[in-house]
């Protein structure tokens, strides 16, 4: 659930996965990490969704 989001927000935005990783949770490697079977945690899963909002301007 939360991959398909992150997905679909990187190709909306054309922003690489790695940047995308850096800015979420200061780990290039989260989201190939994540295609690979990676299952985040509670926390880090807050934070992506943190990310995905200041990024997409859902909280203005």
């Amino acid at each position: 659930m939360m991959l398909s989001k992150i997905e679909r927000f990187l190709r909306q935005t054309a922003m690489p996965p790695t940047k995308f990783g850096r800015i979420a949770v200061n780990d290039p490697r989260l989201v190939g990490d994540m295609r690979r079977g990676r299952e985040p945690g509670p926390r880090t899963i807050a934070r992506i969704e943190a990310a995905l909002d200041l990024l997409t301007g859902a909280d203005q």
